[in-house]
């Protein structure tokens, strides 16, 4: 299990990491409805810190499978079998994220890390057994960063519920460090073109995650109501802004802009952010479709900043991490954090608001294309 090299022509994802990402559909919906249960309850001071927690484990463990699949992927029958292992601890992690939700009761969902991190120190086990000098000791230390990290999260379990969200914010940190410190002497050879697809890829079933959860709020709403009045001009402002969201992600080659890790990390911790928000949309959607119908304890205000303060946090947090890379003078720099602004204030609009987004998102997007005809990009390399 020697490193891939960066320069590698055709590296893409393989059936294996797409089988993998699916199975996160189960963990990223199973948090997006117990998001929509907490805000509809108008439970946001609790649900929203639960929700960025629980969306932490899943990114985290999406995040360590992948960046060592991209430097160390085999593909042999021993790494298959290992993965599928790993896959296995990521559903007893969905299925434990209900509990630590609602009670605060992290067990399951340790015990799922358990599962995936043995497997993931197996495999830098490997890795390190495959190769010599500074590569060796890098994938020493990233076994050795990993199991002590999964001890420390011992501390969500014993200590009592005040102290755990420190415990969270510590072991957060710890986690995050791991690679810093693990490759400030050697970098591993994932493969920017390969990362920037699997980022990608994630994208978008965080977005069609949202898509289900929209499509199943309106159908449910319709069932119960016949405010087609209501519900449509609903239903279309959500569609438009995922949409948009889609559009607005891939529209910049950013692989190019993964030159080195000091560019590689600052960029994929920053997707936490990205990510939470796209999937959080779709949770906003559910909560206004069910304030329309009556089903949601929450003002028409709330309900309405349920879908537009993640949808402006994804148009900002797009720009800060990704697209700002390949904007081309202030006119586009400036598009998606005044997008940002103007879908905030589409929180006033009452019953209006997620018809509104969506009609800002679109414009957002037709301003986009507009800019990048008037002063394109340079050609990709």
């Amino acid at each position: 299990m020697t490193g891939r090299g960066r320069e590698e022509p055709h590296r893409t994802a393989t059936p294996l990491e797409l089988f993998f990402d699916l199975c996160f559909v189960v963990a990223v919906a199973v948090a997006g409805r117990e998001l929509v249960h907490a805000l509809a309850e108008g439970h946001a001071a609790h649900g929203v810190p639960g929700y960025l927690m629980v969306f932490f484990a899943i990114w985290l463990a999406w995040l360590n499978f992948t960046w060592f699949a991209s430097a160390y992927d085999t593909d042999d029958v021993l790494y298959r079998v290992v993965t599928l292992i790993q896959i296995t601890g990521v559903l007893i992690l969905s299925a434990g994220i209900p509990r630590a939700f609602d009670h605060s009761d992290f067990s399951v969902v340790w015990f799922g890390y358990l599962v995936m991190r043995l497997a993931l120190v197996s495999q830098w086990l490997r890795a390190a057994h495959s190769t010599r000098g500074a590569e060796r000791r890098t994938a020493l230390t990233y076994a050795a960063g990993v199991s002590l990290c999964q001890v420390g999260w011992l501390g969500v379990l014993f200590l009592p519920d005040r102290a755990k969200p420190w415990v969270f914010l510590v072991m957060a940190c710890a986690e995050l460090a791991v690679p810093l410190f693990a490759e400030r002497n050697w970098q591993t050879a994932w493969h920017p073109h390969h990362i920037a697809e699997r980022y990608g890829l994630f994208t978008i079933i965080v977005l069609g995650e949202t898509v289900s959860a929209a499509t199943v709020a309106v159908q449910s709403a319709l069932e119960e109501s016949e405010e087609l009045g209501e519900l449509l001009p609903m239903a279309a402002g959500g569609l438009l802004l995922i949409f948009a969201a889609f559009w607005i992600y891939f529209a910049v080659p950013i692989h190019q802009h993964l030159a080195s890790n000091r560019q590689s990390f600052l960029w994929g911790y920053g997707h936490y952010f990205v990510f939470a928000s796209a999937a959080a949309i779709g949770a906003g959607i559910e909560v206004a479709v069910e304030q329309a119908v009556g089903k949601a304890h929450v003002s028409t205000f709330a309900a309405a900043g349920a879908v537009t303060v993640p949808g402006a946090l994804f148009m900002f947090l797009v720009w800060l991490f990704h697209s700002r890379h390949y904007k081309r003078g202030p006119a586009q720099q400036l598009v998606l954090p005044v997008s940002a602004l103007a879908i905030l204030a589409c929180t006033f609009a009452g019953g209006s608001a997620v018809l509104l987004t969506g009609l800002v998102a679109s414009a957002t997007v037709g301003t986009g294309v507009w800019l990048s005809t008037r002063n394109p990009p340079p050609a990709e390399a």
